[in-house]
C-alpha cells in the first residue's frame, strides 16, 4: 500500500490530478482537484489505494489527517468512496468532524447520496472514534493561485460540483450565484459552491 506520493502535478481536471513521479504519471481522484496547481516543485499528495477485480484507484489528500477521515468514513456502512469524497471536498473537515461529534444529522445530509439512514449511521458509528481530529489546525491544505480567467474556472468548479454527484438544479442555482463573483479561482468557486451546498 501506498502512504503518499511525492512529485510534481501535471494535470488538472475535475475529478483527478496527476501526479509525475520519476517519469510515471499517477492518476489520483480528489474530492477537489483544484487546491492543487501544476507546477515545477514537488507536492506530496497522501493516497489512499483501493483495490478491486476490475481496477486500482489512488484517492488523493492534502493531509495525512484528511486522508484518515476518508478512511473512517469508508468503514461506514453505505458509504463508497464516490460519497467520502464528496463529504471531504469542501475542504472544511473540521466542520465535518464537529458535525458527525455533535450528532448534526442535518448538515450530513447535505452532501449527495447522504440520506438521512446513512448520515445516522456515519454519527453512530464514527462520534466516538473522532478524538485524534479535535485539533482545529490539523486539516491545514495548502492554498492555490491563479486559473486562466473567470468562466473557464467557474466552468471547472462547476464540473467538480456534479462530478461529485451534486444535482443539475443545484450546480446551475450556485453557479448564478457565483457567476456574480468575478475573476476567482477554481478553488475558491468550488469552496464557495460547497459552502453554499452546505448551508
Amino acid at each position: 500500500m501506498y502512504q503518499y506520493l511525492e512529485g510534481k502535478i501535471v494535470d488538472i481536471q475535475p475529478t483527478y490530478i496527476v501526479v509525475d513521479v520519476h517519469g510515471v504519471g499517477y492518476l489520483v481522484r480528489v474530492g477537489n482537484p483544484f487546491r492543487f496547481e501544476v507546477g515545477s516543485d514537488d507536492v506530496r499528495v497522501y493516497v489512499h489505494q483501493s483495490i478491486s477485480d476490475s481496477a486500482q484507484i489512488l484517492y488523493g489528500f492534502n493531509t495525512l489527517k484528511e486522508k484518515q477521515l476518508f478512511e473512517k468514513l469508508l468503514a461506514v456502512s453505505g458509504i463508497g468512496a464516490k460519497s467520502a469524497l464528496a463529504i471531504l471536498a469542501n475542504g472544511d473537515q473540521q466542520a465535518i468532524v464537529n458535525a458527525i461529534s455533535g450528532n448534526d444529522v442535518t448538515y450530513l445530509t447535505k452532501f449527495p447520496g447522504i440520506g438521512k439512514k446513512t448520515a445516522q449511521q456515519i454519527v453512530l458509528d464514527l462520534r466516538d472514534k473522532l478524538e485524534d481530529f479535535a485539533e482545529t489546525d490539523l486539516f491545514q491544505t495548502a492554498t492555490v493561485n491563479g486559473g486562466d480567467g473567470e468562466n473557464k474556472a467557474l466552468n471547472e468548479a462547476m464540473a467538480a460540483l456534479a462530478a461529485l454527484g451534486y444535482r443539475d438544479r443545484d450546480v446551475k442555482k450556485v453557479e448564478k450565484v457565483l457567476a456574480e463573483q468575478p475573476g476567482e479561482t477554481t478553488d475558491v468557486y468550488l469552496s464557495s459552491a460547497l459552502s453554499l451546498l452546505t448551508k
